[in-house]
């Protein structure tokens, strides 16, 4: 079995002399376009645009979306890495173009001649923009705006959507639903996590399986709209047909758990992440927690599933479960107060073009950000150059551990 080398360089504190699974992204809000690559794919994983739209769509529905998706169609464009329909083993590039950057050359050309800003100085709570003014020295806010926007997400969701058909050829799939809107929560056992399908969640326009509370989280989104005001909510993400083994206890920072939830918490508004019964379930004694062990049809399993897939911070052969917090957007039609960065006045905050809740949306970017967390750890448990040497190391492993 091929296994990545680790000495030097570095990764979220983790050593490697060769990279396993690395990706990147650039551009800005209302710059020309965002690009990502991606590298470490194996040779020989077939590939085209078409993988990548349906996930992109989604990031752009769910209820109580703002004016911004009407502009923008996100297609990502494949420059690199790809040739007749099938990954070379080189790094992959995206290119996903800003329709709206027309309407704002003046203000992002990066050449000197024809730059015709309008500093943007009024601050907005919630946002990174004084935390990002003061460390980066700026007095033009929009240098901070421009990069910390939820628009830089885009690109992470067309690098998952390569991530997940890397794992899906493995019979790998993810998928996330709308567990709360505001008051509106459908609790833990809300839902049959082993049940929901796909088809279900597309149903709804908040992409809720349920749906009376459905119905009422939207309801929800348009009184907060009414009053010029926003809605956060929860979101569950749920990565099913994942073999035990991926991920490790040995050291703090290659521990799965860990990574999966910092990549949740690095997505715009992200204030919380659990697994499995979560912050619930640590109301509960151990007896009621912990799941029970068993072994049938030649195989372990587990007989409930409280601790989300993860245990010692390895799969343990049950699907990954996980809850997501997300605040209410920062930018409000109803501006809060705030300061001036310039006059250190108080101030109306800035406001935007902006969303009312996007709960339904982010848990498109959760599953993204998911996918890619899980290609690494799949990459680095069954690492080779190509897609039938990543097969032959796979399936020796299912065999040698009876799966």
């Amino acid at each position: 079995m091929t296994t990545p080398r680790r000495s030097s360089g570095c990764s979220r504190g983790r050593s490697y002399d060769a990279w396993v699974f690395r990706w990147l992204t650039a551009g800005e809000s209302h710059g020309p376009q965002l690009t990502v690559i991606v590298e470490g794919l194996p040779a020989g994983l077939e590939l085209t645009a078409d993988d990548l739209r349906a996930d992109l769509r989604r990031r752009q529905g769910g209820h109580g979306r703002g004016g911004r998706q009407q502009i923008e169609k996100d297609e990502a464009r494949i420059v690199a890495g790809v040739r007749g329909g099938y990954t070379i083993g080189s790094p992959l590039a995206l290119v996903l173009e800003n329709r709206d950057h027309a309407n704002w050359t003046a203000e992002m050309t990066a050449d000197k001649e024809g730059f015709a800003p309008k500093p943007v100085t009024r601050l907005r709570p919630g946002h990174a923009d004084l935390a990002g003014a003061l460390k980066y020295g700026h007095t033009d806010v929009r240098n901070v705006l421009e990069r910390s926007s939820a628009r830089e997400t885009a690109t992470r969701v067309a690098a998952g959507a390569v991530a997940r058909k890397l794992l899906g050829h493995f019979g790998v799939s993810i998928l996330s639903f709308t567990q709360s809107v505001g008051p509106v929560d459908l609790g833990y056992d809300g839902v049959d996590p082993d049940t929901v399908t796909v088809e279900q969640l597309e149903e709804s326009p908040v992409r809720c399986p349920d749906q009376a509370a459905s119905r009422q989280m939207v309801a929800e989104i348009d009184a907060a709209a009414e009053r010029g005001d926003t809605l956060g909510g929860t979101f569950r993400v749920l990565a099913r047909g994942l073999p035990p083994g991926l991920g490790s206890y040995v050291h703090w920072d290659r521990k799965l758990d860990a990574r999966l939830a910092m990549a949740i918490l690095s997505i715009n508004a992200v204030k919380g992440v659990e697994f499995g019964a979560g912050f619930e379930g640590a109301h509960r004694p151990g007896s009621e927690f912990h799941d029970q062990i068993d072994y049938s049809g030649g195989r372990f399993r587990h007989l409930s599933n409280r601790a989300g897939g993860l245990t010692g911070g390895v799969t343990n052969g049950e699907p990954i479960d996980l809850r997501v917090a997300l605040k209410p957007i920062s930018t409000m039609k109803k501006p809060m107060q705030s300061i001036d960065l310039k006059t250190k006045e108080k101030v109306e905050a800035h406001y935007e073009r902006s969303d009312v809740c996007v709960v339904p949306a982010a848990g498109v970017i959760g599953e993204a950000m998911v996918g890619l967390v899980l290609a690494e750890a799949f990459l680095e448990k069954f690492g080779g150059d190509s897609i039938p040497e990543i097969e032959r190391n796979h399936q020796g492993y299912l065999e040698l551990i009876g799966r």
